[in-house]
């Protein structure tokens, strides 16, 4: 894993309890190694072309995520206005911690990727910005 340079984001390990030929458990707890109380969970899956679907594509203004790939692989996008990372997501058990005025964009699924998101709070349209120049405006004077 490379360390991540962006701000607001950050690697989540949460633990692999192996039972032998029964398979492998993992737990995503709140306020414990997920850093934040889950108020929705949702998955993307069944991508009918992976290889040209972009997902994402915005930022929020107050909401956190954690991001599991929990079968198969993608590539996350991540600005943070100044600095650009790619990271990949291909370990169910280590995940990519989304904190506010971060854009980001999902892209390159492969090998029928489902990605696991835990939410913070509950759908707001209000709380999305949506378009690139909105959002490089709205952090210049949103910075903590």
């Amino acid at each position: 894993m490379d360390e991540i340079t962006v701000r607001n984001s950050g690697w989540i390990t949460i633990p692999e309890i192996r039972d032998g030929f029964d398979g492998t458990l993992s737990v995503a707890e709140a306020h414990k190694n997920i850093p934040f109380e889950i108020k929705r969970v949702y998955y993307i899956y069944n991508l009918m072309d992976h290889t040209r679907v972009l997902r994402g594509k915005h930022a929020h203004k107050k909401l956190e995520q954690a991001l599991f790939c929990i079968s198969g692989s993608c590539d996350v996008v991540l600005n943070d206005g100044k600095n650009i990372q790619v990271v990949s997501l291909n370990e169910p058990n280590t995940g990519l911690y989304l904190g506010p005025r971060l854009w980001h964009v999902m892209h390159n699924f492969r090998n029928h990727c489902i990605l696991l998101v835990f939410a913070s709070d509950f759908f707001r349209e209000s709380d999305y910005i949506r378009d690139f120049d909105s959002f490089l405006s709205y952090i210049k004077t949103h910075r903590r």
